[in-house]
């Protein structure tokens, strides 16, 4: 845990337990983690800044005449939820998990929430970190935390980006939403220079930059009724150049079929096969999520790809005897 982070908690879990308002000189003397040699100015900007992060993190902290600080329980805890202790164990045990990932962008954020369930935070300690991303986890990771504070407050961005066909390029983009998929980060946002909304690969970014210009003002609207689901698709269907693919699904697997269309293309029975016309963007992404998915998934079209996969499936059957 980072000291900023350790401290912010700290400070939130003091608040919880105040029998009463407290103020500056009792945060600083009985929270970890303000320094004690630290001079007073400063000490009172970096409280100013936790309470902030609290806030947006959804503690409801009110100031009194007298200058002293409360949490407001009602409006910042749900109500009890009842868990279990076993149910409290996967909870925790579920979140740790999530923070020994270096992928995962909203350690801070989440670290706070746990602070919520519990009457004090104790990380837990996992046999082995999980890995969310095949790309670099932290910077996909550092890239998806800058991303979502510029979406909460409307400030451009700008990033060089390279596409699935390994043309880089400068972009500057108002970010509308950020969805997960498969362990993958994707942005949706306006593209200035082409004027529509794209879909972006967080992992593809480089130099990302989040505007500084007027920073307490934003710079775009976010258009009315926007629903970022919307522009949730398949891992290959994110790219340049478009395509029609048709998978098989052959008996074995056709009860899958449904499901792993996810709503998207043409689903037609062919016997007791499915045959599932959808399109696509990425070739070699198609061939992954057919290896991934399967055995009993195969590749119609087009027929260059269905070769390839062969091609493929024998040379690994080749090394691995």
């Amino acid at each position: 845990m980072t000291d900023a982070v350790e401290r912010i908690v700290n400070l939130a879990l003091h608040l919880a337990h105040a029998a009463k308002p407290v103020g500056h000189e009792s945060i600083r003397r009985d929270v970890f983690g303000y320094p004690k040699d630290q001079d007073e100015a400063a000490y009172l900007r970096m409280f100013e800044r936790d309470k902030d992060e609290l806030r947006a993190a959804g503690f409801v902290i009110e100031a009194n005449e007298a200058g002293l600080y409360s949490l407001d329980s009602a409006a910042t805890f749900v109500s009890d939820v009842g868990l279990s202790a076993t149910e409290i164990a996967a909870v925790r045990a579920a979140g740790t998990a999530a923070l020994s990932d270096p992928s995962f962008p909203f350690a801070p954020e989440l670290r706070l929430a746990l602070a919520k369930l519990a009457s004090r935070f104790e990380p837990l300690e996992v046999p082995a970190a999980s890995r969310q991303a095949d790309e670099s986890p932290s910077d996909q990771a550092e890239n998806a935390a800058a991303l979502e504070l510029a979406t909460r407050a409307s400030k451009r961005v700008e990033f060089v980006y390279t596409n699935s066909i390994g043309r880089t390029a400068a972009h500057t983009v108002e970010p509308y939403g950020l969805f997960l998929r498969d362990g993958r980060w994707y942005m949706v946002g306006r593209d200035i220079a082409h004027d529509e909304p794209r879909v972006y690969t967080v992992a593809r970014m480089a130099d990302l930059m989040v505007s500084g210009a007027r920073p307490k003002s934003p710079d775009f609207s976010r258009p009315a009724g926007f629903d970022v689901s919307a522009f949730i698709r398949l891992p290959f269907q994110y790219g340049d150049q478009e395509f029609s693919a048709a998978l098989r699904f052959d008996q074995s697997a056709a009860w899958r079929a449904k499901g792993l269309a996810s709503g998207l293309g043409v689903l037609r029975s062919e016997g007791d096969e499915t045959v599932w016309s959808v399109p696509a963007r990425d070739d070699a992404a198609l061939l992954r999520w057919v290896v991934e998915n399967g055995p009993g998934i195969s590749v119609d079209a087009p027929t260059e790809l269905a070769d390839r996969l062969v091609s493929t499936m024998r040379k690994a059957a080749t090394l691995h005897g």
